[in-house]
């Protein structure tokens, strides 16, 4: 499973969701670290960032290391209408 680690900007955003929204997004984001399943999509011209997609929310994240032993760097989670702003 890889380590997950977020972004100051990341908390402040989950934070901000709803707490029932908040936790079908942490989920998500736990079954990536453990499994690499969820609606990925790498982001052209991001440097090799990647978003998941989470109902209406996006989050944008980064792989770094092997692929078990690695980690997610969570950027933000966003609405999609504000999340490639």
């Amino acid at each position: 499973m890889k380590r997950i680690v977020f972004s100051d900007q990341a908390k402040a955003d989950i934070r901000a969701i709803p707490q029932q929204t908040a936790m079908q997004i942490l989920t998500a984001i736990h079954r990536l670290a453990e499994t690499s399943a969820g609606r990925i999509k790498t982001l052209k011209g991001q440097g090799g960032e990647k978003r998941l997609r989470v109902g209406d929310f996006r989050v944008r994240f980064t792989e770094e290391g092997g692929e078990d032993e690695g980690a997610l760097r969570i950027h933000s989670v966003r609405n999609r209408k504000e999340a490639y702003r």
